[in-house]
């Protein structure tokens, strides 16, 4: 079991250091930026560690939008990111699922997803992440990540799944690997967060490991079956992120 946390991005390694992390999570621009990734001074020392790297890419992504003045853009930043993330050799790029805006029908954003992935020039892995909220989100719902997969599996993208959006999604934890499996094939990352709000609550809002709305028990055994690497993104600093960390290793 690897697990590690999402961190400040100025000093990673350390970051992974004081939580006694298996691998980390950073940013490596402004998650609510459009601006591309600054060259990293320390891009030599983060290529050559045995740490594991996942990047996040920015919030502000949304490759489904209908607005071009968005979904252009999103694919330009997620370029950037992907072509950052391989100069640290990063293990993998995640970014949000995203939603369709305005009146276009839902499946507009499937054919979006496609046209992103034909524009995307990169060998970084793409992890695409479940979200929590979003009428016309296309990984919220299961059935709907199942139907995304369906048309861009093919494109070698993996999949995060995240507990914290999974249950705010309206998405209850019974069977929920299983039915995640069976949409994608994969979980290649678990961001392993408790929900400050009640199921369905479409809000994205995390909590502390057995703290929040999520029941511990179930929590506990979708990040188990999952069977994949664990990343915390949980409230608070090193303290809080050991003792998160601690909680999933106390699961196995």
């Amino acid at each position: 079991m690897k697990v590690g946390a999402h961190t400040p991005s100025e000093y990673p390694l350390a970051e992974a250091e004081e939580r006694g992390a298996d691998l980390i999570q950073i940013f490596l621009s402004n998650p609510q930026s459009w601006k591309k990734p600054n060259p990293r001074d320390d891009a030599e020392e983060l290529r050559k560690s045995s740490i594991p790297i996942y990047v996040h890419a920015p919030y502000l992504i949304n490759v489904c939008a209908d607005n071009n003045r968005v979904r252009i853009p999103s694919r330009k930043i997620l370029q950037d990111t992907c072509d950052a993330a391989s100069e640290i050799e990063a293990t993998a790029v995640v970014v949000h699922g995203g939603h369709v805006t305005g009146d276009g029908p839902q499946e507009e954003g499937i054919v979006r997803w496609k046209k992103a992935l034909d524009a995307l020039d990169t060998e970084m892995t793409v992890l695409i992440e479940n979200t929590a909220g979003g009428d016309k989100a296309v990984a919220r719902r299961v059935e709907w990540i199942k139907r995304l997969w369906e048309e861009i599996g093919g494109y070698g993208v993996g999949f995060v799944l995240d507990t914290c959006h999974s249950w705010a999604g309206g998405e209850p934890f019974d069977e929920l690997v299983e039915r995640i499996m069976d949409a994608t094939g994969r979980i290649d990352l678990v961001h392993a967060n408790d929900s400050k709000d009640p199921l369905d609550s479409r809000r994205d809002r995390h909590e502390n490991l057995g703290r929040g709305e999520c029941p511990s028990d179930q929590l506990g055994e979708v990040i188990l079956r999952a069977d994949a690497p664990i990343v915390v993104e949980t409230p608070g600093g090193v303290e809080e992120h050991m003792a998160d960390i601690n909680w999933i290793r106390s699961l196995g």
